[in-house]
Order: C-alpha cells, then sequence, then structure tokens
C-alpha cells in the first residue's frame, strides 16, 4: 500500500509540474524525462548518479550487465545524434537500464533480494524524478515571484564583509584553472554525493542497513529547501549586480566595485524567467551535509568530503550565484535536517529537540534580520556579524557535541529495510 502510494505521489506531482509547465511555457518533467529516454537528456550527470545509486542493492554480476548495458545503450544513441548533427550527451541509457532494473526486480527477484534492489532503485529513481520536478518548480519560482529581495540581502551581506565581491575579485585574479575547477565541482555535485551514498550503502546487499544514510538528508533537504525559494526569492549577485542580470540589474559592479549602502532599500523587480533560488543556498546545505557523512569514512573520502566542501563553498562566493549570508542560511538549513534525521533509534530527547529548536530559530532569525534590519546590520556590522556568525557556530559546536563528540551507535547493522 505504501508503494502504492508513493508511486501515485509521483505520478500526481508530475502530471502537475507538466501541466504547469504547459501554462508557463516552460520544460515539463515528464517531457524532460520522455527526453531521457529517447531524445536528447537535459542532464548527462544525474540519470548516471541515479543508476550509479541504484546499483548499491544488486549483486556484482547484475552491476557489471547493468553498466555494460547502459555503456552500449549510450554509445548507440551518442552515434545516433553524431549522424543527425544534435549536439553530443549521455544519459539514455542508465534512464533506460534503471527502469529494466525495476521491472526485473518486480518480475523475476523475490524475497529479500527484491526489497533491498527496489529500495535502492527507487532512490535512485527519485534522484532523477526530483531533478526534473525542480526544474520546473524553480521556473515557477520566477514565474510567481516577480519582485526579487536582493537589495535587501547585499546591505545586510556588508555585516560579513559582502564575501562575494571578495571571492569573485580573488577567484577573477586566480586565473583561468580555479574558477574552471570549482565550477565543475559546483555543478556536479550529485556525483560526489553518489560516491557518499555508494560507501555507505555498500553492505545492504547482505542485508546490513545503516540507520541513517546521504540520501535521506539529500531529498529531504531538496524537499524543504526550494519552499523558501517563493518566500524569500533572491536571484545573486552577478545578475542583481553584475553582467547577467539582462537589463533589470541594479548597476554592473560585480565583483568589481562594492555598491554604496543606499539612502533606503526595497524590493527589485526582475525578469520572469531567472529562478529565484539564492536563499537558501542548497549547494551549500548539500555540501555540507556530503562533508558531515563523509566523516565516519576511509581517509581518501573524508578528504574529498572537505576537498568537494571548500570547492562548493568557493564557488556560491566566486561565481556569483549567492550572497555570503545564503551559506550562513544554507549551512543552518543542513545541520537542522541532519539533526532531525540522525540516529533514529535514539527518539527525540532533550539533546535533539534543543539542537533542532536553536537551528530553527537560527535560520528564521537571520531571514528575519535580512527582511527587516537591513540598514542597520550595514550601519552596524560588527555586531551583526558577532551575532550572526556566533549563533551559527554554536549551532555547529551543538551538533558536534551532540551527534559526534559522543560514542557514536551510526555504524551500520542488520536491519530489515
Amino acid at each position: 500500500m505504501d508503494v502504492w502510494c508513493g508511486i501515485t505521489g509521483a505520478v500526481f506531482v508530475l502530471v502537475c509540474g507538466e501541466l504547469m509547465a504547459a501554462h508557463i511555457g516552460a520544460l515539463g518533467p515528464l517531457t524532460s524525462l520522455f527526453r531521457d529516454y529517447a531524445g536528447t537528456p537535459k542532464s548527462a550527470t544525474t540519470p548516471w548518479a541515479g543508476l550509479l545509486l541504484a546499483l548499491a542493492g544488486i549483486t556484482v554480476r547484475a552491476r557489471i550487465g547493468a553498466v555494460a548495458a547502459a555503456v552500449s545503450i549510450d554509445l548507440l544513441f551518442v552515434a545516433m545524434r553524431v549522424v543527425e548533427g544534435r549536439p553530443f550527451t549521455v544519459g539514455n541509457g542508465p534512464t533506460i537500464v534503471l527502469t529494466a532494473l525495476a521491472v526485473i526486480a518486480v518480475v523475476q527477484w523475490d524475497g529479500e533480494r527484491r526489497r533491498t534492489a527496489l529500495r535502492t532503485i527507487v532512490f535512485g529513481a527519485l534522484l532523477i524524478l526530483a531533478t526534473k520536478v525542480s526544474e520546473i518548480w524553480l521556473d515557477i519560482t520566477a514565474w510567481v515571484c516577480p519582485m526579487v529581495l536582493d537589495p535587501y540581502v547585499q546591505v545586510a551581506d556588508r555585516a560579513l564583509g559582502s564575501p562575494s565581491w571578495l571571492v569573485g575579485r580573488a577567484l577573477d585574479a586566480a586565473g583561468p584553472v580555479a574558477p574552471g575547477v570549482v565550477r565543475w565541482v559546483y555543478f556536479e555535485l550529485p556525483l560526489a554525493a553518489i560516491v557518499v551514498a555508494a560507501w555507505q550503502l555498500r553492505g545492504v546487499t547482505a542485508g546490513r542497513w545503516p540507520r541513517h544514510y546521504l540520501v535521506r538528508t539529500f531529498l529531504t533537504l531538496g524537499v524543504i529547501g526550494p519552499i523558501w525559494y517563493v518566500i524569500f526569492p533572491v536571484v545573486g549577485p552577478v545578475l542583481a549586480y553584475g553582467p547577467q542580470g539582462h537589463g533589470f540589474e541594479i548597476a554592473d559592479v560585480w565583483p568589481n566595485v562594492v555598491p554604496t549602502v543606499p539612502s533606503s532599500v526595497g524590493p527589485l523587480h526582475f525578469d520572469s524567467i531567472t529562478p529565484r533560488n539564492c536563499m537558501p543556498s542548497l549547494h551549500t546545505a548539500w555540501a555540507l551535509s556530503l562533508f558531515i557523512h563523509s566523516r565516519r569514512g576511509p581517509l581518501w573520502l573524508r578528504w574529498g568530503g572537505v576537498f568537494w566542501l571548500v570547492c562548493t563553498l568557493i564557488a556560491t562566493l566566486g561565481l556569483g550565484a549567492h550572497y555570503g549570508i545564503d551559506l550562513v542560511v544554507g549551512a543552518a538549513l543542513c545541520l537542522t535536517v541532519e539533526s532531525a534525521l540522525r540516529d533514529p533509534d535514539r527518539g527525540w530527547d532533550r539533546h535533539r529537540v534543543r539542537i533542532v529548536t536553536m537551528g530553527v530559530a537560527t535560520f528564521a532569525g537571520v531571514l528575519l534580520c535580512i527582511r527587516f534590519l537591513a540598514m542597520p546590520m550595514a550601519a552596524h556590522p560588527i555586531p551583526f556579524a558577532i551575532a550572526i556568525l556566533g549563533a551559527l557556530a554554536a549551532l555547529a559546536i551543538m551538533f558536534y557535541t551532540t551527534w559526534f563528540d559522543a560514542p557514536s551507535v551510526e555504524p551500520a547493522t542488520p536491519v530489515r529495510p
């Protein structure tokens, strides 16, 4: 019954997304999904990430066959696109093979093998479907929110020293290699997430399911975070104050000149196509969750988590995608969601309640300060910086002492999916 309810819910969301896309003239999730099967996939990475996540729940022999089939199908589609003169990309193979795996698991497998395989296949499918839904949601944010709050965020961000302008100039001075690296890291975050998730789920075919794993956090952040895009619409400094504003920018000064503090601040009218997806910074939230989940892995995974987090933070600021205070809100969201999900056997004791309450207060408090105290934040940056960064530091310390400083109960144990 739960499975059918989930399938019904997914179909309902996809159909609603497709209808909304038709209404606003955007690419719908069902159309985008069809292109993954028989056309030109919009993303080359996401279908492969979904398939690789699904492979954690099947045998080694089945994994080899699935990968070989996906590669062969992708090569066939690549050859067809080359002949027809269409753009080079991949992604058809893993989408088709993931669907075939689901059918095989239902029809041919049984017992624990079927349950384990279907659970990871669902994870992989959810990753792909969530990406499709998020694409139309970003279009909806632009359609629903003609006004953006960038002027408030830019003025409030002066309390933190306008870090996007600082990192943007530093990245420009670093030459072409550094921007290329951090840009690749920024856009290929799902790839790193799959590596961490695959390590965490490495024992599921033997019945060893971890109590908590990255996939749960990623999906939860992907559901909660985008809601705030329409509550607190922001487009980012490279658009509102830079060269990519399509004529709607306040001034083309990013990252060379920090704008002077205006005499008053108000919403900015922006175009109807740019997503309002800056507040909170979900890239920061996802990269931080990846970092947290890599902490109990081997040395190479821990260093990989550090690398991805650092490069993501540099990219969010240095590419002009986010203001510094976006990152603070994103980090608070991550620590709050992680604390709500971690160690489910522990229950909602006073430690969990305390840290979740503090996380919600930090998240909401910073947003309220931006919206209603932007001018005082710019006029008195030091006390506001101490308060905001101090609250985030206190939240991080509380998170560490609650979940890492105490004896761990995280290692995987045999649990029936």
